[in-house]
């Protein structure tokens, strides 16, 4: 599939809407890292993840899988195993998460230790309309 080039894009487009908002949910992007790195049973990833509650984990994970993203996968044994897996589409995301995690590390990274980049701007100023 050829990459889209974001210099010829429309300013809007539905499929890049909805891959945003599915991945920039609150605590998804940490699910997927953590998955990409290996992570797959729920108690490893409640404990992977900091502050995340084990209903917003089952919440999450459930959406994920409707997308396509994450198979849970059931292991009949004592005690049960079960082990939340990324598809191929789901892998397919290592590109994203390793280009958020680099932006992370180059701009919030150095904002939080005091240093800023020299392409850094002030906000523009918009007029409020009367």
């Amino acid at each position: 599939m050829e990459r889209m080039k974001i210099e010829e894009a429309e300013a809007f487009c539905p499929y890049y809407h909805h891959a945003v908002e599915l991945i920039g949910r609150r605590w998804t992007g940490a699910i997927l890292r953590a998955m990409l790195v290996g992570v797959s049973r729920f108690s490893d990833l409640a404990q992977a993840i900091p502050g995340l509650s084990d209903r917003m984990l089952s919440e999450r994970l459930k959406a994920l899988e409707a997308e396509g993203i994450v198979v849970r996968s059931v292991t009949p044994e004592t005690p049960v195993r079960i082990e939340y897996l990324l598809t191929d589409k789901g892998r397919s995301l290592v590109s994203v998460v390793e280009a958020v995690s680099g932006w992370a590390e180059e701009w919030l990274a150095r904002a939080a230790s005091g240093t800023s980049g020299t392409e850094a701007q002030a906000p523009a100023r918009v007029k409020a309309s009367r």
